[in-house]
């Protein structure tokens, strides 16, 4: 399967993947996704949602277990898919307010391109946002061109990160025939709990200072190295340069 953005001789080359986080890290889409998850509340249970949990770097398969819980919600069989289904049209409904009331992080759109231009690279994401709205999320800001989202990991799919992390691995093996480990497969996200992603599931980690996590926090909690934002591509592209190569090679310490 070709790459819609690469041309055939260049996939061949493929053997870095790079995953990144979304809210935080790559954009801010905070005030939506709070209104999303609110009718998708009404609709499932029939109730207001009197609070919503936190996301702190989390699945969304497990934000609404909390959520269901902390608002007296018990849960039956078909209560998650049904809860994540309406939260894809909910967020569907309102995806022409993302670009206005969201933003892009500062230089993501700079650092997806300049990083698509490292040597041998495929770029996706490990989010906990559902697949559908991972989409809308980067698509209102123009970053959508740079992601493979067929080789992601994602919110409904149940799995912690670490595992996400595995499958999104699985994924591009099948894809390219390279096994992707810590040598050649990096993760880049603003939260200790994507740290422990990638220490946990076997990959490089660039924190970004972003979002829910001080630069110490990301450091303490095991990143290979952190970036105070994705401001200056140049130290994004060395960032990722250093810590992945292509399969059989050594990565050159940063």
């Amino acid at each position: 399967m070709a790459v819609p953005w690469l041309g055939p001789l260049q996939e061949v080359a493929i053997k870095r993947l790079v995953l990144w986080n979304i809210d935080l890290t790559l954009v801010d889409v905070a005030i939506v996704t709070r209104d999303a998850y609110a009718e998708a509340f009404r609709a499932v249970t029939g109730r207001p949602m009197l609070k919503l949990a936190p996301a702190r770097g989390r699945p969304d398969s497990e934000i609404v277990f909390e959520t269901l819980a902390v608002n007296g919600i018990v849960t039956e069989d078909d209560t998650l898919p049904r809860f994540l289904s309406a939260l894809a049209m909910a967020f569907a409904d309102r995806r022409k307010r993302l670009a206005t009331e969201g933003r892009a992080m500062a230089g993501a759109k700079e650092a997806l391109k300049a990083v698509a231009k490292l040597d041998g690279v495929v770029q996706s994401v490990l989010t906990g946002t559902i697949k559908s709205n991972a989409v809308h999320k980067l698509r209102a800001f123009g970053l959508e061109k740079y992601i493979d989202f067929e080789l992601g990991g994602y919110g409904e799919e149940v799995y912690p990160k670490a595992s996400l992390l595995q499958v999104a691995q699985g994924r591009a093996k099948t894809r390219f025939g390279e096994p992707f480990t810590m040598a050649n497969t990096v993760v880049i996200g603003d939260s200790t709990r994507d740290v422990q992603a990638a220490k946990i599931g076997g990959a490089a980690m660039i924190g970004v200072a972003s979002g829910r996590s001080m630069a110490g926090e990301l450091r303490e909690a095991g990143a290979d190295l952190v970036l105070p934002d994705l401001s200056n591509a140049s130290e994004v592209v060395a960032a990722v340069a250093g810590l992945t190569a292509p399969s059989g090679r050594k990565p050159v310490s940063p």
